[in-house]
């Protein structure tokens, strides 16, 4: 049940997300019902309008459907001009100096030997 909700909702989600793209899909499934029958040049075979115009038609439509239910926002009515802006004073940082907390210790020995290697010698 904690997995049903999410699901739901991304599958609405992906549904609103397809809307605009309907009248495409709508165009490609039923292109020659719309070439035969709903084109608006079937007169001028030789534009190969094949429906395109008709497809053209429904996007404009459904772009003037969301321009209608999206409300007019008047900007008159939801003035800025009263609103000023706070002058904070800034921070000031004051720095400390720090102290030094090196842990290193020079903790490397060597063996020291009076031998030099020498190459060997080939004869």
């Amino acid at each position: 049940m904690k997995r049903f909700f999410p699901i739901v909702f991304t599958l609405l989600y992906m549904l609103a997300m397809l809307k605009p793209v309907l009248p495409v899909f709508d165009y490609v499934i039923n292109q020659d019902y719309i070439a035969e029958y709903l084109c608006i040049n079937k007169d001028k075979p030789e534009m190969h309008c094949d429906g395109k115009c008709y497809l053209m038609q429904m996007l404009e439509e459904q772009n003037n459907e969301k321009k209608q239910n999206l409300p007019a926002i008047d900007l008159k009515e939801y003035p800025i001009g009263f609103v000023t802006l706070i002058n904070l004073p800034s921070e000031t940082t004051t720095t400390t100096p720090q102290k030094n907390h090196n842990n290193y210790h020079n903790q490397y020995r060597f063996l020291t030997s009076e031998q030099h290697f020498h190459p060997p010698i080939f004869s």
